[in-house]
């Protein structure tokens, strides 16, 4: 099986003066802008970190769910945040680290279960196995 979905962007300028859109395939997001300032200066708008941290913090949940009902858990609510961290190097700039912070309602759950379920996830989420960076988690029921 095999599964294709696009994003797209447009940039126009140069680096520090040029400004952008970014789209998905499915339209939710489209011609968000981007920018320069957005992303490096802390100015309003969308930026690529961000995007992978939704989309990140997405998979995980998804894929947290799977694994907890596999195990026979069940999850009424998962909410999870991705902090994406971008430093400087001597190349130039590296996403160094992606800190994943998800809570979760799932009452009568062991909490060994849920942290071996939410390991697993971690490394087993089709998004994090896109990264070099290193993936930390903090996981906690809230019961």
């Amino acid at each position: 099986m095999s599964i294709k979905k696009t994003g797209s962007a447009v940039w126009e300028g140069s680096l520090k003066e040029g400004k952008g859109q970014v789209s998905t395939e499915s339209g939710t997001i489209k011609d968000a802008p981007y920018s320069f300032g957005k992303r490096f200066e802390g100015e309003p708008g969308s930026n690529p970190e961000e995007l992978i941290g939704a989309a990140h913090a997405s998979c995980y949940s998804m894929a947290l769910s799977m694994i907890m009902g596999e195990a026979g858990l069940t999850p009424e609510r998962i909410a999870t945040e991705a902090a994406v961290t971008l430093e400087q190097d001597a190349g130039g700039f590296s996403i160094t680290r992606i800190h994943l912070t998800t809570r979760v309602r799932s009452p009568g759950t062991d909490a060994d279960a849920f942290h071996g379920a939410a390991e697993k996830a971690k490394e087993g989420c089709p998004v994090s196995k896109l990264f070099k960076a290193e993936i930390t988690l903090d996981a906690a029921l809230e019961n």
